[in-house]
Formats: structure tokens, C-alpha cells, sequence
């Protein structure tokens, strides 16, 4: 192992940028070139089927045989102009990421190349080894893919890939998508009777996404060169390297040579694709960047953001290097996350989380506002659920990262004009008088998108005219996440409305009924409001007198998937059953413990293969140069020392690697899913890792330099 590092530190030094070019000096020129989208179908589709698909993408509704099948033959010969062979239904089943089968356009039989409509809307491909979570029986292979018209076609890979739903033979859900369209339709359908409260013409309400995607770029020699990275994503060992972030100079810095030229390629590749990437700059901590797109409809930017993933880990092989996408994949260094930009626009073009220079349209925003707060006050339990992962439990409140607690933050402004609103409960509207300046609903118009400050530290924040859901992390689909804050906002919004028409059949008048239930909805949520650092223990404390969760670990915080309020709430509007509620309990825990599980293995291996050997191969020489020195007369009490802390740390690594070996040969008996995850997070993970890591890190700092088998932090972070 000593030599394989040597040789790849020697490797980066000879390492030079790879070189590329952009299709046009113009982005206008190449974007979206490899997307069959509306523009292409327009010009390649009878006016009739282009209208039918272009309803299907706004309305949801069924496209016919017929059309069908003059899409695929459009798209086919788009394709084939293009130099594609194959084609491939891309769909996101539950392992996390992306999945594809392709198929060739060439019929051998006939000798030429088809495309029937049927193979465009509907495939059967082998689901017996994607995570069902007891949906089906191993020897039930049978799922179906189905045509998804709102996110269009495209080339990947020489490949045309049509995005796709994943179900069962029965019809559950077996993917990401399927339930984000769903919330999708539900938000929709509880907004938009809030929405005509104030404008009639608004038929419908699409949630919008954007996305900034953190990362780790280490060079692709050094990655292989660490088993851990390889097999876990992550540093199981690794000591901090003298230098690490503290200086604060990498943030928004210089982005270094090699890393800038990967990032230009796999822009233009993204851009290609439709993609519409506009950011990218170095982030915290060394070796750490990030790219963000502007927002597009939720659907396509979740679809976007796991074809980025994929575009990114294959560009960067060509540069010779290696995109780690764990949330924590060094220790003591920032954990990457992945922001959700989420807000609600009408079909009429209006942005519901928009401050206005109008008041009437500001009593809109800050319904939407409130019902916003009140959803995650309701149902914080089931967002924590939805951003809980192995990988994302190490970052959550690791004084980088916002807590496990989820809260709101709204900003000094904003809290103020609620609070205002919420005080002037007593106050009476007279006739002719101006209510919007009673309630202070007229100083809104001072809220513009840089007078609200950015919390680092909270979870859930306001960002000027979107909700900010920080607390998601790097790896993670988004669909999981959008899902769950589309079916709590729906949920809340549903409710909003029915307590608004009950104050006006009381026989209040509309505006002044729509107060009223913002008064009780502010009053009921205002604990899950703060202000305040998020990272500080005072928090912590405050949330526990609040009595808000504080779930850590992932095991635990997925117990609300399987109580009935969860399987109500997601049933009652159409979203998920409880039995795929179940099975994503199943199958996330199965994901838990697999991933502590290899964690754990390699955390042994390392440490008994190569950590311990190392360590007694110096220590054998220290104990050469101890007998040497007291052969000479000479003081030898130094390398002793060493010797003996050298010791110290190797047994104590041995005998938690036994006891954690242990650990996990009683765990694996338990036959209860959740106990035996359970077991995995507090047994294993929490009474093992620091302690063995704890061990390594230390002999790291005795053993000498070119005898340490793995590559150091100092060395994957700024060796450029």
C-alpha cells in the first residue's frame, strides 16, 4: 500500500489538463442540441399530435396509440440523424440512482432501423433485483417502465434515453418519479383554490426547483489508492492535515487548473442536454466546489440534477479525476449538501413566494408563506425522514451543516411583519378603512430579495422569494425530498382553504376571513421559527423546551414512515399507500445497515491489513534504534515512549475491531429490520467508529511518512 500512494502521488505530479472544445463560442448555439423537446417535436410532428403531447406535458392527459407512435417515429429519426443506435427507457428506481436497458433500433429481421410507439410509452424490464421492500417476491421479475411526455427525451451516450416511471405488476411505485408527479398533481390541486381567492384566471400551480449541487474533486490515482473512498465513498481514517479550511481562503477562491477545466466540459456536455447550469464556484473546504443551475419545473430539474451526477462522474474520468458526491466524505472538514430551491408559480406566470409592490397580492404571498411554515411545523418529522441517509447523518449538525432539528427561518423582516400581523388580532376594520395598513401588511412592499439575510445554519429558510431546504444532502435523489414537502404543503394548503370557507360562510368578509386564519396559523407554528444560530448547543436546547425532534440517526428518524398519520396523510392525497410507505421503510433500512455495514468491514480491513502492519514494521525499527541508543550508553526514554504509545493504539484498535466484529455477527440475527438498524447506528456506527478511528489517526501522526499506506488528507485535498 506504501508504494501504491508513493506511486500515485507521483502520478498527479505529471498530471496536466485535458483538452476539449465547446461546440460554439456561442451557448445558444449548442443548448438543448441533444434534447428532443417541445421546439423539435413542433417542427418534426402534425399539428395535431404536437398538440396532443404538448397537452399531455401541461395537463397530464393520455396520449393516444396513434400519436404515440408518430412521436417514436419522429423521435427515431431525430435520433438515427444524430448517429444513435440504441435506445433506453431511463428510469429512477430506489437504489439511488439511475437505471437503464437499452435496446437497438435495428431489426435484424427486416433489416431496418423501427421505433414502435408501443416501446416509446411501455417496457418490461427484469425488476427481481431493484429494492422492492416486500412489494414483490424474488421470483416475480415483472415491473414496467411508462413513458414520463413532461420530461423530454434525450442523448446520452449515443443512446436515445426516455424518461420513465418505474411500477410494479401491481402498480406501486418502484422509483423516485412516480410519486413526485403525484405530489406534484396534489400540490397543484390544493393551491390553486387559494390561488383564485385572489385571481380566478389561475387554473393550476407548478412547483419550481433549483438545485446547487456541492462535491469533492480529488485526482483519480489518489482515490484508487484509498480503499475506503472506493468501496464506502467516504474516509473511514485520515488524520487533519495542519492546514485545513480554517483559513477561510478557499471559499469563492481561485478555482485551481485542472478542477476548472473539468468544470467547463461538463458544463458544456450539461448545456448540451438542456441543462441550464449558470453557477460554479470552490466551496468551503478544500477540494470542495459547487455547481447550480437556474430553477426549472420540479419534474426536470430532479431529472436534471441525476443526469448531472452521472455527466460529472463520467467527464471527470476523462480529466482524470474522481467527483465524490457523500455527504462527509473527509472528517473535520465541511460535508456537502444539496440545496433545494422550491417555491409554487401559477399558470399565469405569478411567483406565490414574490413579495409585491401591491398589498392585495402581498396578503397572497403571505398566505402561502404561512401555510409554508405551518406544513413544516405539522410534519417536521416527515421532512427529516425524507433527507435521512447514512452518509447525511455524519453531516447533519456537524457544526457545518444545519442539525437534524428542522426549523424555519424567515429573517428579521419577515418575522416582524408576522408578528405585527399575528398582535393585531383585536384590531377592527372599519368601514372604508384601509386594512392592509391596519394589520402592517402594506410594509411588505419594503421586502426585496437582498433584505432578507441567508441563515447557513437553518435547515428550512426564506431566501427572498423561494424556501430553501438545506438540509438534503449531496448524494440524495430529490425526488424523496420534494416529494415529501409537495404532499405536507398540499396537505396544509388543503386545510387553509377549508378553514377560510368556514370563516366566510361565518359570514366574514373574504380578506378579513383570510387574516383571521393566518392569525391562527402563525400562532400555532411559532415555535418552529428561529432566528438564530443553528449550529450552537443553546439551539438544541431551546428546540428540546419547544419540544421539537431532534432525530440524529436514520434508523430512527424513519420510524414516522410507517405510523398511520403518515400513511393518511400521503393516501389522502393520492400519493403513496401505506404499503410502499412500508416497503421505502424496508428498503431504506436495508440501505442503512448495508452501508454501516461496509463501513465497518473496511474500517477492519484497513486496520488490521494495513494500519497495524505498518505500525509494527516501525515500531520493529524504533525498537533497532532503542536497543542501538542503550548499546551506546545513550538516553533511549524517546523511542521507548513511542514504542509503548505505538502499542497502546494498536491493541486498543484490535480489541474494538473484535468487539465491533461481534457487534455485527449478533445484529445480523435479529430478524426485526428496524431493531437490527437500530442496533447498527448505536452498536456499531456510534460504540466503534471514533474509537477505532481515534486509534489510526494517531498512529498516522507516529509512524513514519513513507511507511503510512494511505494517502493523507494533505495529499487528496491539495496535491492540484
Amino acid at each position: 500500500m506504501a508504494t501504491l500512494r508513493q506511486q500515485s502521488l507521483m502520478m498527479v505530479q505529471s498530471r496536466g489538463n485535458v483538452p476539449f472544445e465547446a461546440p460554439s463560442s456561442k451557448i445558444s448555439d449548442y443548448f438543448g442540441s441533444e434534447v428532443f423537446g417541445l421546439s423539435k417535436m413542433k417542427d418534426a410532428l402534425a399539428p395535431s399530435v404536437y398538440k396532443k403531447v404538448s397537452e399531455a406535458i401541461e395537463k397530464g392527459s393520455k396520449i393516444d396509440t396513434s400519436s404515440a407512435e408518430e412521436v417514436a417515429t419522429a423521435a427515431k429519426a431525430w435520433a438515427l440523424s444524430k448517429g444513435v443506435t440504441h435506445y433506453t427507457h431511463w428510469f429512477q428506481p430506489l437504489t439511488g440512482s439511475t437505471a437503464e436497458k437499452h435496446d437497438t433500433f435495428f431489426d435484424a429481421h427486416a433489416k431496418i432501423e423501427r421505433f414502435k410507439g408501443s416501446a416509446l410509452v411501455q417496457q418490461e424490464p427484469d425488476a427481481s433485483s431493484f429494492p422492492n421492500g416486500g412489494i414483490r417476491t424474488t421470483f416475480e421479475a415483472r415491473g414496467y417502465t411508462a413513458w414520463d411526455p413532461s420530461s423530454p427525451m434525450f442523448i446520452f451516450e449515443n443512446t436515445l434515453c426516455i424518461p420513465t416511471i418505474f411500477v410494479s405488476y401491481t402498480g406501486e411505485a418502484l422509483d423516485y418519479k412516480t410519486p413526485l408527479l403525484k405530489s406534484v398533481e396534489a400540490v397543484s390541486a390544493a393551491a390553486t383554490p387559494i390561488c383564485q381567492l385572489f385571481d380566478r384566471s389561475v387554473k393550476k400551480v407548478n412547483p419550481s426547483l433549483g438545485v446547487e449541487q456541492e462535491y469533492f474533486v480529488i485526482d483519480k490515482a489518489l482515490y484508487a489508492s484509498r480503499p475506503d473512498l472506493v468501496m464506502a465513498g467516504r474516509t473511514v481514517f485520515g488524520h487533519n492535515p495542519a492546514r485545513g479550511q480554517q483559513l477561510d481562503d478557499h471559499y469563492f477562491g481561485s478555482i485551481p487548473g485542472r478542477v476548472k477545466a473539468f468544470m467547463k466540459h461538463f458544463e458544456i456536455e450539461a448545456l448540451k442536454l438542456g441543462i441550464p447550469v449558470s453557477t460554479r464556484h470552490n466551496e468551503v473546504a478544500p477540494g470542495q466546489f459547487e455547481v447550480a443551475p437556474v430553477f426549472e419545473e420540479i419534474n426536470k430539474a430532479t431529472d436534471h440534477n441525476q443526469l448531472l451526477m452521472d455527466l460529472m462522474d463520467k467527464v471527470a474520468d476523462q480529466h482524470h479525476l474522481k467527483v465524490l458526491f457523500h455527504e462527509k466524505p473527509f472528517a473535520g472538514l465541511n460535508g456537502s449538501g444539496k440545496h433545494n430551491n422550491w417555491s409554487l408559480i401559477t399558470d399565469t406566470g405569478v411567483n406565490l413566494f414574490q413579495p409585491s409592490n401591491s398589498a392585495r397580492e402581498n396578503l397572497q404571498f403571505l398566505t402561502f408563506l404561512v401555510a409554508t411554515v405551518k406544513a413544516v411545523h405539522d410534519h417536521a418529522d416527515i421532512l427529516r425522514a425524507s433527507i435521512a441517509s447514512a452518509g447525511n447523518d455524519f453531516r447533519l449538525g456537524a457544526n457545518e451543516a444545519p442539525p437534524a432539528i428542522i426549523s424555519v427561518f424567515l429573517g428579521s423582516t419577515l418575522t416582524a411583519v408576522l408578528d405585527e400581523l399575528e398582535k393585531n388580532g383585536n384590531i377592527k376594520i372599519e368601514k372604508g378603512d384601509n386594512m392592509y395598513m391596519k394589520l402592517g401588511i402594506s410594509k411588505i412592499p419594503e421586502i426585496i430579495l437582498d433584505n432578507t439575510d441567508r441563515n447557513r445554519t437553518s435547515p428550512f429558510a426564506f431566501t427572498g422569494n423561494k424556501f430553501e431546504f438545506r438540509a438534503v444532502g449531496s448524494s440524495s435523489n430529490v425526488a424523496g425530498p420534494m416529494t415529501a414537502l409537495n404532499v405536507i404543503a398540499a396537505d396544509t394548503l388543503k386545510l387553509m382553504y377549508k378553514d377560510i370557507q368556514a370563516e366566510i360562510e361565518g359570514g366574514k368578509e373574504k380578506k378579513i376571513a383570510i387574516v383571521n386564519v393566518l392569525r391562527k396559523y402563525i400562532k400555532e407554528s411559532k415555535k418552529v421559527r428561529f432566528e438564530g444560530d443553528g449550529y450552537s448547543e443553546e439551539w438544541e436546547k431551546e428546540a428540546e423546551k419547544r419540544g421539537l425532534s431532534n432525530l440524529k440517526s436514520t434508523p430512527f428518524a424513519l420510524d414516522v414512515l410507517v405510523a398511520k398519520a403518515t400513511s393518511e396523510l400521503y393516501e389522502k392525497h393520492n400519493v403513496m399507500n401505506i404499503t410502499e410507505l412500508h416497503a421505502r421503510h424496508e428498503i431504506r433500512l436495508e440501505n442503512y445497515i448495508m452501508k454501516v455495514q461496509i463501513e465497518s468491514r473496511v474500517m477492519g480491513d484497513l486496520a488490521l491489513n494495513h494500519v497495524i502492519p505498518t505500525a509494527i514494521q516501525y515500531q520493529t525499527k524504533l525498537i533497532e534504534n532503542a536497543n542501538g541508543l542503550k548499546s551506546l550508553g545513550l538516553d533511549s526514554k524517546a523511542a521507548i515512549d513511542t514504542i509503548n504509545e505505538i502499542s497502546k493504539h494498536i491493541e486498543a484498535i484490535k480489541e474494538n475491531v473484535s468487539a465491533m466484529i461481534d457487534a455485527r455477527r449478533r445484529l445480523n440475527k435479529e430478524e426485526d429490520i428496524a431493531k437490527r438498524a437500530k442496533g447498527y447506528s448505536t452498536d456499531v456506527k456510534d460504540a466503534f467508529f471514533e474509537k477505532i478511528r481515534y486509534s489510526v489517526d494517531k498512529l498516522e501522526l507516529f509512524v513514519d511518512d513513507e511507511f503510512w499506506p494511505l494517502v493523507k488528507y494533505r495529499e487528496m485535498l491539495f496535491l492540484r
